[in-house]
């Protein structure tokens, strides 16, 4: 007798999250949180199926989701140092010179 087997536990929210993650990594590293919440779901329900592999059946896209998620992970970290590196290396008073003059163009009073 051919017995029904159970789908692990948010596979498809894992890749959904993870794909946003990846898509939310120019917003100045951002998508960090739902790819690190992917990847979190995506351990929790590995381990779910190294309990009991027979009862589980889509192990394959709790895989794909985890490998989504962390590339997501990996581009978000770079985008971050990234921006620590734009800002750490760049010069403050000219930039705030510059917004300045930018307002002033708009009519706008800068304190």
């Amino acid at each position: 007798m051919d017995e029904l087997k159970e789908k692990l536990p948010n596979g498809t929210l894992i890749i959904i999250l993870g794909i946003l993650g990846y898509l939310c990594c120019c917003f100045l590293g951002s998508g960090i949180i739902p790819s690190a919440i992917a990847l979190f779901l995506a351990r929790k329900s590995e381990k779910l199926y190294s309990e009991n592999p027979d009862l589980y059946d889509n192990f394959s896209q709790i895989k794909t989701g985890k490998i989504v998620a962390l590339i997501a992970v990996i581009l978000n970290v770079l985008m971050i140092i990234r921006v620590i590196y734009v800002i750490a290396s760049g010069d403050w008073e000219e930039n705030m010179e510059r917004s300045r003059e930018m307002l002033e163009q708009w009519g706008i009073e800068a304190e």
